[in-house]
């Protein structure tokens, strides 16, 4: 797995509340994009859309500790799902047969590790951005 060099920064906040305004910032710029459910596409998967709707459950499944340091990679993420094409590791859930489980590894500016993972549901052919975390912290 080759790791996706970004050009922008992790975020950066005094505290909790100034990280949640930019991270919700961003994401309502995606939502407005489309009346339906908010989306990047991916030029990995061949444009295929990448849809929003287990990050967040599985983000407030997290401790708030952890919930904070997974939202300072927000920003590099969604750059690297939206310009990424190296290629990720990947494996079948153990879990559900049925879906695959892609992980892609990035760098941010100050070349912080970071990894991001993509759920594809081989069923109904969709693509889903399960989490964002970084190996340090």
């Amino acid at each position: 797995m080759i790791a996706y060099q970004s050009k922008i920064s992790r975020i950066t906040g005094s505290n909790d509340r100034d990280i949640h305004k930019k991270v919700r910032r961003l994401f309502n710029t995606i939502e407005k994009q489309t009346k339906r459910k908010p989306y990047l596409r991916s030029p990995y998967f061949k444009k295929q859309k990448v849809f929003f709707d287990y990050f967040w459950v599985h983000l407030n499944q997290k401790g708030n500790t952890e919930r904070i340091s997974r939202l300072k990679y927000f920003e590099c993420a969604l750059d690297l799902i939206a310009n990424s094409r190296n290629k990720p590791s990947s494996r079948v859930n153990p879990n559900k047969k049925n879906e695959i489980l892609y992980r892609f590894g990035g760098l941010t500016k100050q070349k912080e590790l970071f990894f991001v993972q993509i759920k594809e549901d081989k069923k109904k052919k969709k693509l889903y951005f399960m989490s964002v975390f970084s190996t340090g912290d």
